[in-house]
């Protein structure tokens, strides 16, 4: 009798394991089972957000209809939205757009809420060259009226970015540095505040990428004076370049998916799998690439994404040391 309860208890804590085991296996294969938070660290309207919401349908369809819901976590110039994603739990329901320079750039300048290392690279999706634009009717029709103003007027051109450390920020201390000039830096919290400042007015340049200046275009009278890369772009052949005028100011925003440290392996490559697909989608690329809402897309893997922002961090941590952008 003995003997045969041990062999019932034996037999019942296998098919407990067994069952335990299965539940556990189904559970994992069931991912994603509700909806996922897609945070972008700054204003609606902007080009991160525009990014955001143009790519959720399709990592919804190749995810399986999973639906995809995007919050904006805007402030100081990204800090509040990076911390949102690196503290969320590391279980995939909870992702965002990282932007550089930004994600690199804060915790080095300043004790960040955040660190680079705790935000996992899963696939960049753009790469958004700078730009600087003007009102249409704006007395500035190149770089170098902007350049001749500021000498004869110190400290009266006024040029709005997306905050302290971000693309648009290191690129106006560029110009300043190669011009000899000084202009007033005008933060906001994110581009579309940016933007805004300058059709009322309130600010002369806006620095932004070039997505938005041509969305710009397209809708409102502005004027792109000119773009951050090494060759003026299929898309904008009209624009120069700031080296063709005289400064050779290289500076550029990766927007890309990432997530918490931590995923679970198969979680991370669900995700890896479904935001590649959804950023090479036809259907996405030509929406990307459309006038309306041109994106410049620059589809990278985790590696290459991961190399790239190592790479960046090597360069700022070096600009940091010879010319601090926070003082």
């Amino acid at each position: 009798m003995i003997i045969r309860s041990k062999f019932l208890a034996l037999a019942t804590g296998t098919l407990a394991l067994a069952m335990s085991t299965t539940a556990l296996s189904t559970a994992q294969a069931a991912y994603p089972e509700k909806p996922i938070t897609v945070v972008v660290a700054y204003d609606a309207g902007g080009s991160t957000d525009v990014t955001a919401r143009l790519l959720a349908p399709f990592i919804e369809k190749h995810l399986g209809g999973t639906r995809i819901e995007v919050v904006n976590k805007p402030g100081a110039g990204g800090e509040i939205g990076f911390a949102a994603i690196a503290d969320a739990a590391p279980d995939g329901y909870s992702i965002g757009f990282c932007n550089t320079p930004n994600m690199v750039s804060i915790p080095i300048e300043r004790q960040a809420r955040f660190s680079a290392d705790r935000l996992d690279a899963l696939v960049n999706v753009v790469d958004d060259p700078g730009v600087w634009s003007v009102p249409g009717d704006s007395t500035f029709k190149t770089l170098k009226d902007v350049v001749e103003h500021a000498k004869a007027n110190p400290n009266t051109v006024t040029v709005g970015t997306t905050g302290v450390g971000s693309d648009d920020q290191l690129a106006m201390l560029l110009v300043q540095r190669q011009a000899g000039v000084q202009f007033t830096h005008v933060p906001f919290s994110g581009s579309a505040a940016n933007y805004k400042a300058m059709l009322a007015k309130k600010i002369q340049i806006s620095g932004q990428n070039l997505g938005e200046g041509l969305r710009g275009q397209a809708s409102d009278q502005i004027r792109v004076l000119g773009v951050m890369s090494k060759e003026r772009w299929k898309a904008a052949p009209d624009i120069p370049t700031f080296a063709e005028q005289g400064y050779p100011v290289l500076m550029a925003s990766l927007r890309g998916v990432c997530a918490p440290k931590g995923l679970p392996a198969d979680v991370r490559a669900k995700l890896v799998d479904a935001v590649t697909k959804a950023a090479t989608d036809p259907e996405f690329v030509a929406k990307a690439e459309a006038k309306e809402t041109f994106q410049p897309l620059r589809v990278l893997g985790p590696d290459a994404f991961a190399a790239e922002l190592k790479q960046l961090d090597t360069e700022l941590k070096s600009l940091w040391q010879s010319s601090p952008w926070l003082k």
